[in-house]
């Protein structure tokens, strides 16, 4: 069975900080760039992050850019999102996926569900 799986969402004071990690069953996560999506209530599903398959290419929305840093580790079949000085607007469900696609604007703009995707984690801010 091939899936995704997330971990390290949690509460935390606004300017504090969280990594998550996003590990790989029945595939190899090295052969796929990967990527961060965040979904809130109420609004649409938006890219936050993406990282090549090599991890030589790395795009953040801007919102994101300077707080933000996304690595992969593949030998360990996994992919972090590293979040600092988080604001209460990075509250979201954070879902890692392996899209059809290179990370780039459309990698982050991806809308469908084609690919592999977590069934996500959650991220509070609140003081």
């Amino acid at each position: 069975q091939l899936h995704l799986v997330e971990s390290g969402g949690g509460l935390v004071q606004p300017g504090g900080s969280l990594r998550l990690s996003c590990a790989a069953s029945g595939f190899t996560l090295g052969d796929y760039a990967i990527g961060w999506f965040r979904q809130s209530p109420g609004k649409e599903r938006e890219g936050v992050s993406c990282i090549g398959s090599t991890g030589g290419t790395k795009l953040y929305t801007d919102p994101v850019k300077g707080r933000f840093t996304i690595s992969r580790d593949n030998a360990k079949n996994t992919v972090d999102l590293q979040m600092n000085s988080l604001k209460s607007e990075d509250a979201a469900v954070y879902y890692c996926a392996a899209v059809p696609s290179f990370c780039g604007d459309y990698f982050l703009s991806y809308k469908g569900s084609d690919g592999y995707w977590g069934q996500g984690t959650q991220v509070t801010v609140s003081s």
